[in-house]
């Protein structure tokens, strides 16, 4: 994950081939208005991307971001989404 002053950022990646298996953002167009941890929250929902490439567990690099906020929002999300930290 990454996160800017404005937006904020989720991947998938699968370390051992290097390949992106799902990604979202805050830029997409079908992102709901609201604020900023709203937003982090429905951005958490790449879980359903992963799902869909049958990722079931993932490690949560957040990144030396502090876990609160818009980052335990977005690790919130994953989990609703059904993915395993």
């Amino acid at each position: 994950m990454y996160r800017s002053n404005k937006h904020i950022y989720a991947q998938v990646i699968d370390d051992t081939r290097g390949h992106t298996l799902a990604a979202a953002s805050s830029l997409e167009k079908d992102m709901p208005s609201g604020t900023k941890t709203e937003i982090s929250r429905e951005v958490g929902r790449v879980a359903q991307r992963a799902l869909a490439a049958n990722v079931t567990q993932v490690v949560f690099d957040r990144n030396a971001y502090k876990y609160h906020g818009r980052v335990k929002a977005l690790a919130e999300g994953a989990r609703e989404g059904g993915l395993q930290f």
